[in-house]
């Protein structure tokens, strides 16, 4: 699972630092003797990882007086197996679960909230966390995310003003075989396909082998998903549920004629040669291994967030600068790209429990706090000055326009030990804008340590091209009547969707002769109530925000 670790460090931020080397002290408070508050913890951990003896979890044992007990899983199977812990009734003090792996939905928050396992957080941010109530009022959004239909926090977000994760459904296209071929970057679905036609025919690589893999992908998040980057030239797909508004009005968009024809345009490509199966089957290792052939390159094309998913930079394959991003294509309804706020996941990825005794609940809230501050944040991602981050050097520049460097991070050789000395992915709590635009980048974007820069450049390209209305799916709450039926629905919908999606375009079944059918099924399966469902959490929405 290393290659998870790296994308999710990519995803969030590579380059993350810190105004000093030895965190700030909390606010005051009387801190109890080393050990004597005893917490037990759930959490996500990746191979490499320790967070028993990991720097940063011994920093704040020592400085909050508490001793952890950890129930760690691996990130395969996270969420059932953080399902499971929950069932069984033996549950910890608290879950900080990792970004971007698994984290409580919105329904099973409110859920949870409703039946006292989960704790609201108010009063204990009130008292004892004066860093997370300002951000809170100075974010009204982040207030929100946060805050349930009945007025508590349930549980804490994963927040970063992520520019380039807010568009992850991106494309890649080999830049030197488009250049050797004599091939413009393509504008239109039907110059995409065009040039796909060509990677395969015209041994673009050179060998004098028909080697050549057009179009790939994988089956995990990031953007690595192919049919959202194709069919938004039909249809909006979110990736996600594949709802969309119309009108005011909540709806599917994997029943309409659009949706058709996406599934006709994809089905040709892949009819054709010109998509990877594995695409559709393949994980986030295999993936890179594609990108990464020893010897030739193979792939012509990539879905993915930014090109280093599935190709190594100059610290690995050096292929990364081979890839250039594909703007949005324009399509015969549509020209779309899936948007998702970027770097905030609905839900909670900290939350305390039942079982948590006073002390232990005002120990984590301050802990929380701090990492809410810039220098606890860096330290919980990136861990000790000198290993994960470093001061900036004279000259320097931040991401930000105008921006003064307030931090750098330090980039290892692909294939590094772990370091084990910051919460990777686990401690990512709070990044807003003003903290990732003092990251240092280099001026050159092609150059490991101007990653971040390039990919804000990439992005560009997506911004702006989502529809007009979105669901808004990080903020609607479903009420407590409903969730179960919510999820059930929800989970039911999107697994019939997917299958039925890669079966017409691999031709497992026939579009033409069993489009009416599969229109049914979603009929049958319940998806009028769940429209209903999100229409009442969307009008809820909109009447808290009207307030």
């Amino acid at each position: 699972m290393k290659l998870r670790l790296g994308i999710i460090l990519l995803a969030i931020g590579l380059l993350l630092a810190a105004c000093s080397s030895s965190p700030e002290q909390p606010p005051e408070e009387k801190t109890p003797e080393s050990g004597a508050i005893p917490i037990r913890v759930f959490a996500q951990q990746d191979a490499g990882q320790n967070l028993q003896t990991n720097a940063f979890s011994n920093y704040l044992e020592q400085t909050y007086g508490v001793k952890f007990t950890w129930d760690v899983i691996p990130y395969e199977g996270a969420k059932e197996k953080r399902q499971i812990s929950l069932a069984s009734g033996n549950y910890p003090d608290t879950y900080i679960l990792t970004a971007y792996i698994d984290q409580f939905s919105k329904a099973e928050e409110l859920r949870y909230g409703k039946q006292g396992i989960f704790l609201p957080l108010n009063d204990l941010i009130d008292k004892y966390a004066p860093h997370i109530k300002a951000a809170f009022e100075q974010n009204e959004a982040l207030r929100e995310l946060n805050t349930a239909p009945d007025g508590n926090i349930y549980g804490l977000v994963s927040y970063s003003e992520c520019f380039h994760c807010s568009y992850p459904n991106k494309m890649w296209l080999n830049r030197k075989w488009l250049d050797k071929l004599g091939l413009s970057m393509p504008k239109t679905t039907a110059d995409f396909k065009r040039v796909l036609e060509a990677f395969k025919k015209d041994d673009p690589n050179g060998n004098g082998a028909a080697d050549e893999i057009p179009l790939s992908g994988s089956t995990e998040d990031f953007g690595v998903r192919i049919v959202p980057f194709l069919m938004n030239g039909f249809i909006y797909d979110d990736d996600r549920d594949y709802l969309m508004l119309k009108n005011g009005k909540v709806d599917t968009a994997a029943n309409k004629p659009e949706w058709r024809e996406g599934l006709a345009y994809i089905k040709s490509l892949y009819e054709e040669g010109l998509i990877d199966p594995g695409a559709f089957t393949q994980s986030a290792e295999a993936y890179k291994k594609l990108g990464d052939n020893e010897g030739v390159e193979l792939l012509g094309a990539g879905a993915a967030m930014h090109p280093e998913i599935f190709v190594g930079g100059e610290t690995g394959s050096n292929r990364s600068r081979d890839y250039a991003p594909v703007p949005p294509l324009t399509g015969p309804h549509a020209s779309y790209a899936v948007h998702d706020e970027g770097g905030i996941n609905p839900g909670a990825k900290f939350v305390i429990t039942n079982k948590a005794t006073p002390e232990a609940q005002v120990a984590l809230i301050r802990m929380i706090d701090y990492i809410y501050t810039p220098d606890g944040q860096i330290h919980a991602e990136s861990g000790e000055e000198g290993v994960g981050w470093r001061k900036p050097l004279p000259g320097e520049q931040a991401l930000g326009k105008g921006v003064k460097p307030l931090f750098a991070g330090m980039v290892k050789p692909e294939g590094s030990p772990p370091t084990n000395t910051g919460w990777v992915g686990t401690g990512h709590f709070y990044m807003p804008k003003s903290y990732r635009d003092s990251w240092v980048q280099g001026t050159d974007m092609y150059a490991p340590d101007g990653y971040e820069r390039r990919l804000q450049a990439a992005t560009e390209l997506y911004a702006g091209k989502e529809p007009k209305n979105l669901f808004p799916a990080w903020n609607v709450w479903v009420d407590d009547a409903s969730a179960q039926q919510a999820n059930m629905l929800e989970t039911n919908l999107k697994n019939y969707i997917d299958q039925n999606t890669l079966q017409f375009i691999t031709g497992a079944q026939d579009l033409d002769a069993e489009w009416d059918a599969y229109v049914r099924g979603l009929d049958d399966m319940g998806l009028s109530a769940y429209l209903a469902i999100m229409q009442k959490g969307y009008d809820d929405y909109l009447h808290t925000r009207s307030k």
